[in-house]
């Protein structure tokens, strides 16, 4: 039987390591079973598993890997691996996979145990880790900041409901965010995200902002929350706010459109998403007039939400045509991936709210940005820590691959 000898190299990082090292195996035509290499801090670890056939073993070969190392001022370790243990390792890949990230203004060790150690306890094996974001400068002062760490994990939870409820605890213990995803074919192959609007895309409720200008603030306010909450059904009470704006001034449209606060990265993930050739949509319960103004900014595929009815230039307090509800943002959802295409493993959907507790359980990847408690809960993913622009770790996205 042939020998199988694990070799671990390392040591300052320089061009042509890997080149020395596989040459001299090429020379005694050695099989390569498995190999891995990381940098980190200009400092290599390169693992090789080779096969050595029963003619090599008499061979100078591991004397010369020995010699090259030396000249390379290279370490070099050989660690022979059982045959058993090996074919163990081989049926291992057929178990399923899932990604684990990790999110947060800056990682520390304490982030990096509690996901690793709620990982371990559910049986869940660690195959790679990588980073997602760039190098933070110890100079960079900015509160601005953002991390991500990728960890690719073998094994299936023992129970999965309970792994997702550690971590979301551990996020809210260590304010930061963690996801975790099955690793599959359609995760790698997203082609449709929407989005809601109202304190997703743009940071105000723009129903509470036309209230102010109505001179009902508080009351809209109120009714807002408690239908956010889930405590009103969203019909209900999107009718009763609408209609305390009879009246209003359709002028202070465009004038609440200018100053509407755009949420932090929003524009970041947006161009990238369309240079990734991504299809985007606003499903909002807020209005038309808004979002086609979003769409006009940042050039979303598609915008569906409530149209005020408007005669003689006020607000009758009406709305035209059916109410964009939970339920009919789902529909939305599935209308336009059928239209691009694309079915719902590869679609993703963003929102806060109660009333998108819909669409994002039917999308592939259904995401709670900045999310009250319940929403949080009960959605598949959760972002709180970082922008929107977080939301493209979550796909394997690197800040290296990012439109400068």
């Amino acid at each position: 039987m042939n020998e199988i000898i694990l070799l671990t190299i390392s040591g300052d990082d320089k061009p042509g390591v890997t080149s020395a090292i596989t040459t001299i195996l090429a020379e005694n035509q050695i099989n390569i079973l498995d190999i891995g290499q990381a940098v980190i801090h200009n400092t290599l670890s390169l693992g090789i598993l080779i096969e050595v056939p029963k003619e090599a073993e008499s061979s100078p070969m591991l004397r010369d890997l020995l010699f090259k190392a030396h000249e390379l001022n290279m370490n070099i370790r050989f660690q022979p691996v059982d045959a058993d243990e090996y074919e163990g390792w081989v049926d291992g890949q057929g178990k399923s996979r899932h990604i684990i990230t990790l999110l947060a203004r800056k990682i520390t060790a304490d982030h990096i145990g509690r996901v690793t150690r709620i990982a371990a306890e559910h049986g869940l094996n660690i195959d790679n880790i990588s980073r997602l974001s760039g190098r933070i400068s110890l100079q960079d002062a900015t509160e601005q900041t953002k991390a991500c760490v990728e960890f690719s994990v073998r094994g299936a939870p023992h129970d999965d409901a309970a792994l997702r409820a550690e971590f979301l605890k551990a996020a809210s213990d260590l304010d930061v965010d963690i996801a975790f995803q099955e690793d599959n074919i359609y995760r790698r192959n997203r082609r449709l995200v929407v989005f809601d609007m109202d304190s997703t895309l743009i940071e105000a409720e723009v129903i509470d902002e036309l209230a102010k200008e109505a001179g009902v603030g508080d009351q809209v306010i109120e009714i807002t929350e408690a239908a956010m909450r889930g405590e009103i059904d969203f019909n209900e009470s999107f009718r009763r706010r609408v209609g305390l704006l009879k009246g209003l001034d359709a002028s202070v449209l465009q004038d609440i459109a200018e100053r509407l606060p755009m949420t932090e990265g929003v524009e970041e993930l947006v161009s990238n998403l369309k240079a990734l050739g991504f299809k985007t949509a606003i499903l909002s319960g807020g209005f038309t007039y808004f979002g086609h103004y979003l769409q006009e900014k940042l050039g979303f595929d598609y915008v569906h939400a409530n149209e005020l009815d408007i005669v003689d230039g006020k607000v009758t307090g009406e709305v035209k045509g059916t109410i964009v509800n939970g339920e009919r943002k789902a529909e939305l959802l599935r209308e336009i991936a059928e239209k691009e295409g694309v079915c719902l493993e590869q679609t993703i959907a963003v929102g806060d709210g109660a009333n998108d507790l819909p669409m994002l359980s039917i999308a592939g990847l259904g995401i709670a940005f900045r999310a009250k408690p319940l929403v949080r809960q009960s959605a598949k993913q959760a972002i709180s820590t970082l922008g929107l622009d977080g939301i493209l770790y979550l796909i394997g996205f690197r800040d290296r691959d990012a439109l400068k």
